[in-house]
C-alpha cells in the first residue's frame, strides 16, 4: 500500500509540473504573395530546350521558415510568432517556376524535387530575404546570384547578381509580407529575361 501510495503522489507531482511548463508561442503562417502582374504569355515562341529549377543555397539563418530581419547592423532576427510556409530557398524557386510558367516561353520545366534531366539548370546562393533598416527606414530585401548551369556534364554557362528593395512604410508583418511579395515579383521578372536570353545562346542544339 505504501508503495502503491508513492506512486499515485509521484504522478499527481508530475502532472502538476507539466502544467506549469511555458505553452509555446502559435505562428501566423505565411505564404508569399501571389504574383501581381497578371499572367499573360509572351508572343514569342517556345523554346526548345528544357530548364529544370534547383533550390538556391542559403545560408542557415535563410534556410528556415523564420522571416528575417536586420534591425541594425549585423544581428540577423526573424518576426515573432509569424515564419513562412517554406524555408526561402524554396520560396524563391517556387516564384520563379510561376515567373516562367506565367512568361510561357519556356514550358519545360522541372524543380529539383524531381530526378528529370534537363538541357540547363537554374540555380546559385539566396544571399538576402529579410527586412533591412537603414536608420528608420525599413526595406524588403531579396538578393540572388543566379548561375545557368548546362545539364549534363554541370558547366557554368552564366552567372549574374539580382537584388530588389522595397521600402516598407508600415513594420507590421502583413505589411513586410506584401514587400516581400513586390520584391520577390520584379526579382523574378528579370530573373526570367535574363535565363531566357542566355539559354537562347547557349543550351545545346536539337538535332
Amino acid at each position: 500500500m505504501k508503495l502503491t501510495h508513492f506512486a499515485l503522489l509521484a504522478g499527481f507531482s508530475l502532472l502538476g509540473a507539466c502544467s506549469i511548463l511555458p505553452q509555446a508561442d502559435p505562428s501566423d503562417v505565411y505564404r508569399l504573395p501571389s504574383a501581381q502582374a497578371p499572367a499573360s504569355a509572351s508572343s514569342a515562341a517556345a523554346q526548345p530546350w528544357s530548364l529544370r529549377l534547383n533550390k538556391l543555397q542559403a545560408s542557415e539563418a535563410l534556410n528556415r521558415p523564420t522571416i528575417a530581419v536586420i534591425p541594425q547592423g549585423d544581428v540577423i532576427s526573424s518576426y515573432k510568432g509569424s515564419r513562412w510556409s517554406d524555408p526561402a530557398p524554396v520560396l524563391v524557386r517556387n516564384r520563379l517556376l510561376d515567373g516562367f510558367v506565367r512568361d510561357g516561353r519556356v514550358t519545360l520545366l522541372s524543380t529539383d524535387d524531381s530526378n528529370f534531366a534537363a538541357d540547363l539548370e537554374l540555380g546559385g546562393s539566396l544571399q538576402a530575404f529579410q527586412t533591412e533598416y537603414q536608420g528608420s527606414q525599413a526595406s524588403a530585401v531579396v538578393r540572388v546570384d543566379a548561375l545557368l548551369v548546362r545539364g549534363y556534364d554541370q558547366k557554368i554557362l552564366a552567372s549574374r547578381r539580382f537584388e530588389e528593395r522595397q521600402p516598407l512604410s508600415d513594420v507590421q508583418v502583413p505589411a513586410v509580407v506584401a514587400g516581400f511579395g513586390q520584391a520577390s515579383d520584379r526579382l523574378t521578372a528579370k530573373v526570367v529575361a535574363w535565363a531566357v536570353d542566355q539559354g537562347q545562346k547557349l543550351a545545346p542544339r536539337k538535332p
